[in-house]
């Protein structure tokens, strides 16, 4: 059973085509699933403090990370379509880490490549 009120340092974000779940990181459950709305796709998040920034092909969504709940969408009309890059200055070290985190993992481990199909 899913504890009450976790915070979202309690919580782990996984993603896979589309999708987006937090699930609890002491007992693996889930806490909440989002399905985006619009394409379909490779997910980019980006974790900020009081937001997830999801992307996908193009479109943007910035998510309530303790309940999944849609903040703002933008759909970069015209602007191209693909796997995104996110990036914000807001929470400083803390973003600098999981974007550095993100580039290790992307060129570590089978000699590059994206993974997909």
């Amino acid at each position: 059973m899913t504890r009450q009120s976790l915070t979202t340092d309690e919580l782990l974000f996984v993603s896979f085509v589309d999708k987006v779940f937090a699930i609890d990181r002491l007992d693996g459950s889930i806490v909440w699933k989002w399905t985006a709305p619009k394409s379909t796709g490779f997910v980019t998040m980006l974790p900020s403090v009081d937001r997830l920034f999801v992307s996908i092909n193009g479109y943007t969504w910035a998510l309530d990370p303790t309940n999944g709940q849609e903040l703002w969408f933008q759909p970069f009309k015209g602007e191209g379509i693909g796997t995104a890059m996110l990036a914000t200055m807001r929470d400083g070290a803390a973003d600098a880490q999981a974007v550095g985190a993100a580039v290790a993992t992307s060129s570590s481990g089978d000699g590059g490549g994206d993974g997909g199909d």
